[in-house]
């Protein structure tokens, strides 16, 4: 597995027209993990913003699906997650995702809406792909 994972946001940008999704088709396509809770906030966009159906959706989460690996989420995470939003200053879905993240073994982590360059626990990178793209 590739030592990245990605926020919600990096998904829904392939649904996007603009030059975010050609970077997130790249960096998608070459591997890395998600959460079962990115999962769930990508559906509910399909859904609510994208105006997609059920299926369509799910087609959409099926092919996430074959690319990354999925972390499942388990009350060790969720304490993991509250601890790290503590100490980190973190929303409360980021630091879940953060906690996946940690769990799943990566050492960076995709996402526009974290603090970019912030080191987690020594061990994962927040990288903002996006910077400079408008």
């Amino acid at each position: 597995m590739s030592g990245r994972f990605f926020d919600t946001n990096i998904i829904l940008y392939l649904l996007d027209d603009g030059p975010k999704r050609d970077v997130a088709e790249k960096l998608i396509a070459e591997g890395g993990a998600i959460s079962v809770q990115v999962l769930n906030e990508v559906l509910v966009n399909c859904l609510r913003k994208a105006k997609m159906t059920w299926d369509e959706a799910g087609e959409f989460l099926d092919g996430i699906r074959e690319i990354c690996s999925v972390v499942d989420l388990t009350p060790e995470i969720h304490d993991i997650g509250r601890a790290l939003g503590a100490r980190y200053q973190l929303a409360v879905y980021d630091a879940m995702i953060v906690a996946a993240a940690l769990q799943s073994g990566a050492t960076q982590l995709i996402s526009e809406d974290m603090h970019h360059g912030l080191v987690v626990e020594a061990s994962l990178v927040i990288d903002n792909p996006f910077l400079g793209i408008d």
